[in-house]
């Protein structure tokens, strides 16, 4: 019998780039690139990355103004909590009755409150408390109501129910009244207790829009073809949903770190958070109020320091908001 050679058919395949793919052997021809498309004169580089929702948020955070500028003020909030020595040498329990509700002088530029103490040094060392409990604070709620909030998100039914009935309970305790209540038992001087009522309170808030945005999440085609695949449940949730369910909890969190300063203040200001000798905006704020006609400044300084520092949160979150939502660009 004799042998019959038969050659290959050669199947040439049209690129979307005006180049050929040979498909019948196993080598390819290189694509020819348009001048202005990837790789030409007039493209980003040879091999340029598909362009991904953090990197679009990216470049338009670094061109928004009101970014920048509250970004700066965090930025030196956080730099003066660290280290408030560098620009405030005094001790804030440093106080001199002789001086009490004096005026701006030499070397105290925002003058003394009632019991003659530097309000300068006191505002000053002050942003450390309130940074330190407002992140730590937001910390814990972002943990703890995204993890419960995605689990009931994904397997739905019974957890799903359960935390739509925890969170509805929770939402109905008001927030003031519930630390007067719970805090006023406590006589402990650290931050935290404040950070554990606050992360108490304020988890089912993030609980709810991570639930939301996992249940919208899941449905997309991607993660039906990862199961599909044979994907475990912690590798959808970490691999797949997770990473692009997690930018509403970021915005929510970033607004809710302002407020949360702005709670831990308040309820220091009632009396029931931070107590001396610890150092607060609330407590300079609470000590102040008596003398507000004879010493304003004592009150005005920790006050303004309070409220550019919860103004700088939230217009942060804004900005992320803006950069995170596609439907705003």
């Amino acid at each position: 019998m004799s042998e019959q050679h038969y050659e290959s058919e050669r199947v040439v395949a049209v690129t979307g780039v005006g180049g050929t793919v040979d498909l019948g052997t196993d080598g390819t021809e290189t694509p020819a690139r348009a001048p202005g498309g990837p790789g030409g004169p007039g493209g980003p580089g040879p091999r340029g990355r598909p362009r991904s929702l953090w990197s679009d948020a990216w470049r338009d955070l670094r061109r928004n103004p009101v970014f920048i500028v509250s970004g700066l003020v965090i930025c030196f909030l956080v730099l003066i909590s660290l280290w408030p020595s560098a620009i405030a040498s005094g001790s804030p329990l440093e106080c001199d009755l002789a001086k009490a509700q004096e005026g701006s002088q030499a070397g105290h530029p925002f003058g003394f409150d009632g019991q003659g103490c530097d309000v300068y040094t006191r505002t000053v060392h002050g942003a450390r408390t309130s940074v330190a409990v407002g992140v730590c604070a937001t910390l814990g709620v972002a943990v703890l109501g995204s993890v419960l909030g995605a689990l009931a998100g994904y397997f739905g039914g019974v957890w799903d129910a359960v935390l739509s009935r925890v969170t509805d309970v929770f939402f109905a305790i008001p927030v003031v009244l519930g630390g007067l209540v719970l805090l006023s038992v406590i006589t402990s001087n650290t931050v935290w207790p404040v950070i554990g009522f606050i992360v108490l309170l304020g988890w089912p808030q993030i609980a709810r829009i991570a639930r939301g945005s996992v249940i919208t999440v899941k449905q997309n085609d991607y993660v039906q073809a990862a199961r599909a695949l044979g994907a475990s449940h912690t590798r959808l949730l970490l691999r797949h949903i997770a990473p692009n369910a997690v930018a509403p909890v970021i915005v929510v969190a970033t607004i809710a770190l302002g407020t949360y300063i702005a709670l831990e203040a308040t309820l220091s200001y009632l009396g029931v958070g931070l107590k001396p000798p610890s150092v607060s905006w609330g407590i300079d704020i609470s000590a102040a109020s008596p003398y507000i006609r004879n010493a304003p400044h004592a009150l005005l300084w920790p006050s303004g320091a309070l409220a550019i520092t919860v103004l700088a949160f939230i217009m942060l979150g804004d900005a992320v908001r803006d950069a995170l939502d596609p439907k705003l660009r």
